[in-house]
């Protein structure tokens, strides 16, 4: 590794420690027992074992981690359960999305209390907000004190956080980052050009090198929750642009993380953890078992990506499964 790449990551570990949201941010998935319940005690020991494993934290109660099913007091624990699980509270970024920006603020005050360092929010998605009210939810969400990461997710939400609208949100003081979901790698580009002091996080598994080698300080990630060593190999070398290390492990893990744009991504996820050993468990309904054809494609990505990955030097994977 080449000194200016070593003086890179330096700065980039500084940086991470005065802004927790960069990094490897986990979206974690929550374990549920046979009959649905949550199992926090395994929830607990998997937040701590991903930050053993390297990643930077954890993004409780996102999509990947069912919040839509969870009673509020689920909901709340699984923020408490994260952060005294992490064992520093402040890389802890939980999820406050809800239908109504006062329930989104309220959940971002119990995020606040539990000692989380900060919250992802996506726009209002009950309906097809303009760009008024989409400037009125964050900075009424951001009341709450916490650094608001907006969540770009256009493809369920039916709002474009657009890169002109984000640096109005900007602007506004309402957010400090995004997570970009659109799957459009030009967008890092035009969001640099429009708001140049906002953060951009990766929001999709499978196009991690092509933001990171555009700008992007962090990565919320889904795939981490089953092979955390090879994804965070993956992610350094990416932000410190080492092709050379990150592009054959990209190509390993590629067919694994493109899963993470998919609809069944909350299944998929869940199977890559059982195969490696991981508390999984099933989905909540409405989200039901994955079908046959496709849990068969998820098992042989995941049996490939590992056998690839461990093969090559920068993985950082163990011989064999991890345990």
């Amino acid at each position: 590794m080449s000194h200016l790449i070593k003086e890179k990551l330096v700065v980039n570990a500084s940086l991470d420690r005065i802004r927790p949201w960069h990094g490897i941010m986990v979206a974690t998935a929550l374990p549920f027992r046979a009959d649905l319940s949550v199992d926090f005690d395994a929830y607990a020991q998997h937040v701590r074992w991903l930050v053993d494993s390297g990643c930077d934290g954890v993004v409780p109660n996102g999509s990947l981690g069912e919040y839509q099913t969870l009673t509020p007091d689920e909901r709340a624990r699984v923020v408490v359960t994260a952060v005294e699980a992490a064992g520093d509270g402040a890389r802890v970024m939980p999820g406050v999305a809800g239908y109504g920006s006062a329930e989104c603020r309220r959940w971002a005050e119990q995020a606040a209390e539990a000692g989380a360092g900060s919250v992802l929010l996506l726009p209002p998605n009950a309906y097809r907000a303009d760009a008024a009210t989409v400037r009125e939810h964050y900075a009424e969400v951001a009341k709450a004190g916490l650094p608001v990461v907006a969540y770009n997710n256009p493809y369920d939400t039916r709002v474009d956080l657009t890169p002109d609208l984000l640096a109005a949100l900007h602007g506004d003081g309402s957010i400090v980052a995004v997570k970009e979901f659109s799957g459009d790698v030009r967008r890092a580009y035009q969001i640099a050009e429009s708001a140049p002091g906002l953060d951009l996080l990766v929001g999709a598994d499978d196009v991690l090198l092509e933001l990171a080698l555009a700008g992007a300080v962090g990565w919320i990630a889904g795939f981490p929750n089953a092979v955390p060593e090879a994804t965070v190999a993956l992610y350094r070398a990416a932000v410190a642009h080492d092709l050379a290390a990150a592009l054959p492990l990209y190509r390993a893990l590629h067919p694994l993380l493109r899963w993470d744009s998919r609809t069944e991504f909350v299944q998929a996820i869940k199977l890559s953890m059982e195969l490696v050993g991981r508390p999984g468990g099933p989905t909540r309904p409405p989200r039901g078992p994955l079908p046959a054809e496709a849990a068969a494609e998820v098992r042989a990505a995941t049996e490939r990506a590992l056998a690839q990955a461990s093969g090559l030097p920068a993985a950082g994977l163990p011989a064999g499964r991890p345990s």
